[in-house]
């Protein structure tokens, strides 16, 4: 049985170490087998047929930490100031013990010349592990990936 108040505390929780830089506690959320990927130019649902923005396997996210946790991360030196907030929580129970959660984001995010919102929608696909939940696919939908991005030196 899929726990509503679970999943919601899940999705509030990734969003925090997000937002706090906690970048080794946000890497274990996720499943061996996880993949990361924000399409470019609309709602795309193959990552091998259109473009990405990101489109990481779990070896790139883990890459992907070490290099916003280094100096060599220019883009976030002074880091982003950032929250973000998770709001239309839904989700539904896949056949094969996944859950499929859908949630709505606006993320904030101020530099020291510049301040950017980002919107948008993600769908989450968590399996049980361990007594606890687990991500083994995020994909977050820009509602601008359509146009001309700014650097994002941040995770979604």
């Amino acid at each position: 049985m899929v726990d509503k108040n679970e999943i919601e505390a899940f999705l509030f929780k990734e969003a925090r170490l997000i937002d706090e830089y906690r970048y080794d506690d946000w890497e274990s959320l996720w499943t061996d087998d996880g993949n990361y990927w924000v399409p470019a130019n609309g709602d795309s649902n193959d990552t091998h047929k259109k473009v990405s923005i990101i489109n990481d396997n779990r070896a790139r996210i883990r890459s992907r930490i070490v290099r916003l946790k280094s100096d060599v991360a220019h883009s976030q030196d002074p880091k982003s100031r950032i929250v973000r907030l998770i709001s239309n929580i839904e989700f539904t129970e896949q056949a094969d013990d996944e859950i499929l959660v859908y949630s709505s984001f606006f993320l904030a995010e101020s530099r020291p010349h510049r301040d950017s919102t980002w919107i948008g929608r993600t769908e989450h696909r968590l399996v049980r592990k361990d007594g606890g939940l687990q991500m083994k696919q995020k994909k977050v939908m820009l509602v601008n990936n359509n146009k001309e991005l700014p650097s994002l030196g941040f995770l979604l």
